[in-house]
């Protein structure tokens, strides 16, 4: 149920709690799901067989005496009002009319009349008052419920109310004791992810709509309708909804405080201490006030609105006038003559050209110092200032503005900037350099740029230096979606003009993408092509790092397995990484070093990079899907095969979002490995094959990168499908051979086939072919692998009767597996040590495990073909196989020597 995402827990302490006999208050600012909360425990109560009866009053019934209690009686029973003496009865008629003291009715028969009803419906069932928007209550009515719940009949009778924060606490009072309070939290960044998901919304306006809602569910879809509409780095005008939801927060709390809180809201840094200096000499009470009700939070002095949206709305609806002296006020109290300077200019919008060259300037010395996003406010500023008879400096400004906010971690900035050049007429290289912008701030979505890549060559003409980095980018786009002949193209193109301008930069960059599609295609002079790339005097900025042929040499080596090589590469670029303030090289580098330490066997660390990675993309705004990938990746080896599947899944409809077939193809089998483990070999050779479709489509030849080969033969093994898994393995070989990388990927092809060989029947050879694979993972110092391939050879021992060797060879994988703490493959472990203990399988095949099985269960031998898409004489001719290998020769004495025999669908 998406509504709930994020909420399980939470639900849980509420069942507890109602269980028991008791009341659960529940508070928190509009918008953050009470109601849904409320509406899932009355629909779970009902579905008990319980009474619920719900109260939902409106914001004008709060000066409506009785309305709440007047709409809750006309939800009881008939049998429990007709159950009621004479005088009760005429108190309830009252009551029910929302008029008691007119009729005559005592304030006791009043307060009587829920008590006695609630009692009489409770010994027919438990009975859930539900109160939602309690702060809207007419005392009245909350004066005799809270009566009726202090003097409720027994634990039957129990309670859930809501009310919002800030504002005065009552839901708690109302409750029936025990009582619990509990605050509806906001939604985590991924449960936010697959709100947004579930409402059609794409995966990557997740981070930035977390950001700007707080975790609020109903803030994130408001924005995030308006967000879908426009490129993710524009902001969107807030829609009226949350305009007003902010208006409503804003105006509960006094005058003072509002003051204090437009003054922070306008300051680049908010701090108490500013406050004070600003004037507001009542700072530290008024932001203690604000923060009670929950706009704002206090981080030491450091002030944060919570949700960032109500600083906008405080700035934006507050007149100019009163703006103006605001900025005054913050120039005068600023330390930093930079921050003075800016808050002078904001108080007005006038041209001014002293004014604007003092703002460049300022620009500029920020940007020297490394304070980009600074740097690039200012010029934004200064071009903002300028006045007509200066457009020349104006389009200067802002061309660097907008590269300026990229590399100081600014989209909104930058696409600002860049629009703006755009829209001013500005000369052929102004437009060009702000149409890359553009380009790179589309992330992975480079396919949907076609327009903007056509203006932006046309533009160039025949300027090698603006030619250059726009067939770079052309570059990346076809690589990112599968067309690798037009992406080698245009690295040439690239490479050649990058030559011509004296552009060495560039030039590496261009061929270290050539180089790695090289090797893709299955070229042998790929490394020459990357060595090429590392001799040039180039020097990638920190945020470019992860395009340079240094970063590559460390992912070849990767895949290479030269994981000692590639570890060291990557921890010395990621000192410099950290400096990059996009954040995209270093969510590269965290990538990288958590496959090298998944292959390594340091499983937990894997999984502490990978999360590393996640974090920092979604604080970066970037595209979700690789880190995705790299999460599926380490959860396979060290967290859980349901968190590899939910990676891998979102992932998948990222990439699908934003035309990214590389990491479309490299989530498929994560996903594939991860339903294959859970039993689902069906589902996980269906992924596999879609994956291999979509790589004979892009014509990558390279087995080692994605090494997905050997998992499908092993799946389709699994499955009967023996011919075709040899076929895999056998073109493996082959693009291994002529990659010249058959080495490296010996251990996989070997322990896939003796899957295929024990699958079929041959448990000698397959003994000897995983018995191989073993030691090559062990050269390679590869401990999860090397187990892995242990765990194949005890199959296959199993299978030859030698039930020792087989539980020595699982219990070194287990050894291997606790010592890398790869978590789930030790339970695959424990897994096949059961089976081995348990009742021999007289040397069976999975299939004809499974055949048995479903024989066990009853089934002819018609119905098995159908579930196992195999023919009947396929069927026939296995169990032929069953009945020669237990001795037997009827299904009836099948199940008296198998009576334990069940689908198995692992590789062990």
């Amino acid at each position: 149920m998406p509504a709930l995402l994020g909420r399980e827990a939470l639900l849980a302490t509420i069942d507890a709690r109602l269980a028991a006999g008791g009341g659960v208050a529940l508070q928190g600012p509009p918008g953050i799901g009470r109601t849904v909360l409320l509406d899932t425990v009355a629909d779970h109560a009902a579905a008990r067989g319980e009474l619920v009866l719900r109260l939902r009053p409106a914001r004008g019934e709060r000066v409506i005496a009785y309305a709440g209690i007047a709409d809750l009686l006309r939800q009881i029973p008939a049998e429990a009002i007709a159950a009621l003496a004479p005088a009760p009865r005429h108190s309830l008629a009252a009551l029910r009319q929302g008029r008691p003291s007119r009729t005559g009715v005592p304030a006791l028969a009043r307060r009587l009349v829920l008590p006695e009803l609630l009692a009489h419906c409770a010994r027919t069932a438990p009975v859930l008052l539900v109160l939602d928007d309690v702060q809207w209550l007419d005392p009245e009515s909350a004066e005799l419920i809270g009566f009726a719940m202090r003097r409720r009949p027994g634990p039957r009778v129990r309670m859930i109310a809501a009310e919002r924060r800030p504002g005065p606490v009552r839901a708690a009072r109302l409750c029936p004791a025990p009582a619990i309070e509990l605050a509806v939290p906001p939604l985590s960044p991924d449960d936010l992810t697959a709100l947004l998901e579930s409402r059609g919304l794409p995966c990557r306006t997740a981070s930035q709509l977390h950001r700007a809602s707080g975790g609020n569910p109903f803030l994130a879809l408001e924005l995030g309708g308006a967000v879908a509409r426009g490129p993710a780095w524009r902001p969107a005008p807030l829609p009226e909804p949350v305009r007003a939801m902010a208006r409503e927060r804003l105006g509960l709390l006094p005058a003072g405080v509002q003051a204090t809180l437009l003054t922070a809201a306008l300051a680049t840094e908010p701090t108490l201490t500013l406050m004070l200096r600003a004037g507001r000499e009542d700072a530290a009470r008024e932001l203690r006030l604000a923060d009670a009700a929950g706009v704002i939070e206090m981080s030491g002095e450091r002030i944060r609105f919570t949700p960032p949206l109500l600083a906008q709305v405080l700035a934006e609806e507050t007149p100019a006038s009163d703006r103006g002296r605001v900025h005054a006020d913050l120039a005068a109290a600023a330390y930093d003559p930079v921050e003075a300077l800016r808050q002078q200019a904001l108080r007005t919008a006038r041209p001014d050209p002293r004014v604007a060259g003092d703002l460049a300037a300022a620009a500029g010395r920020c940007a020297q110092r490394g304070a980009e996003r600074t740097a690039a406010e200012l010029y934004l500023l200064a071009a903002d200032r300028c006045p007509p008879e200066n457009s020349a400096d104006r389009l200067d400004w802002l061309v660097t503005a907008a590269r300026t906010a990229i590399t100081g971690g600014a989209p909104a900035l930058a696409g600002r900037a860049a629009e703006a050049v755009l829209a001013a007429g500005a000369p052929p290289a102004h437009r060009v350099r702000a149409r890359l912008v553009l380009i790179d701030l589309a992330g992975q979505a480079l396919a949907e740029m076609g327009e903007t890549f056509a203006a932006a060559l046309a533009e160039a003409g025949d300027d090698p230096a603006l030619a250059a980095p726009i067939r770079l980018r052309l570059t990346w786009a076809g690589f990112l979606t599968g067309d690798l002949d037009a992406a080698a193209g245009e690295a040439v193109r690239a490479r050649d003009a990058a030559r011509l301008a004296g552009d060495p930069t560039t030039e590496a960059m261009a061929l270290t993408i050539l180089a790695q599609i090289q090797r893709v295609q299955g070229e042998a002079g790929w490394l020459e092509t990357l060595e090429t790339a590392r001799a040039l005097p180039a020097a990638p900025a920190p945020d470019w790092l992860h395009y340079g042929p240094h970063y590559m040499a460390a992912r070849m080596a990767l895949f290479d397995d030269r994981l000692d090589e590639a570890r060291a590469e990557l921890l010395t670029l990621l000192a410099v990484a950290e400096h990059d303030r996009i954040g995209e090289a270093r969510v590269e580098v965290l990538r990288s070093l958590s496959e090298v330490s998944t292959r390594a066997g340091r499983c937990q660390e894997a999984l502490r990079y990978a999360h590393r990675a996640v974090r920092a993309a979604q604080d970066a705004g970037l595209s979700p899907g690789p880190t995705w990938y790299t999460a599926a990746v380490a959860e396979l080896a060290g967290g859980t095969l349901e968190a590899a599947a939910g990676f891998a899944r979102r992932g998948i409809r990222s990439s699908r979002q934003e035309g990214d077939g590389l990491y479309l193809r490299r989530l498929l089998h994560a996903l594939g490995q991860a339903e294959v483990r859970s039993g689902d070999a069906r589902a996980g050779v269906a992924t596999l094959r879609q994956l291999r479709d979509l790589e004979a489509e892009a014509g990558s030849a390279d087995p080692m990168i994605v090494r997905w080969r050997a998992d499908l033969a092993a799946a389709l093994a699994a499955l009967g499908e023996h011919a075709e898994a040899a076929a895999t393995l056998a073109l493996a070989r082959l693009a291994a051979e002529r990659l010249g990388t058959t080495p490296a990927l010996t251990g996989y092809l070997d322990r896939a086939a003796a899957i295929v060989s024990s699958e079929s029947g041959q448990a000698d050879l397959a003994a000897d072919q995983a018995t191989a694979a073993a030691r090559h993972f062990e050269l390679l110092r590869q401990p999860v692998e090397h187990a892995h391939a242990l765990l194949v050879v005890a199959g296959a021992e199993r299978r030859r009767r030698r039930y020792a060797a087989a539980r020595q060879a699982i219990a070194e994988a287990s050894t291997l597996f606790r010592a890398a703490e790869a978590r789930p493959w030790l339970r695959e472990a424990e897994l096949a040590l059961a089976r081995t203990e348990g009742t021999p399988d007289q040397g069976l095949t999975s299939t004809e495990l499974r055949i048995a099985g479903m024989v066990r269960d009853g089934a002819s031998n018609r119905e098995i073909a159908s579930r196992l898409y195999l023919s009947v004489k396929t069927v026939e001719a296995t169990l032929t196989r069953v009945y020669r290998k237990l001795g037997v020769r009827s299904r009836t004495q099948l199940l008296s020597v198998l009576p334990a025999v069940g689908e198995i669908t692992g590789s062990s």
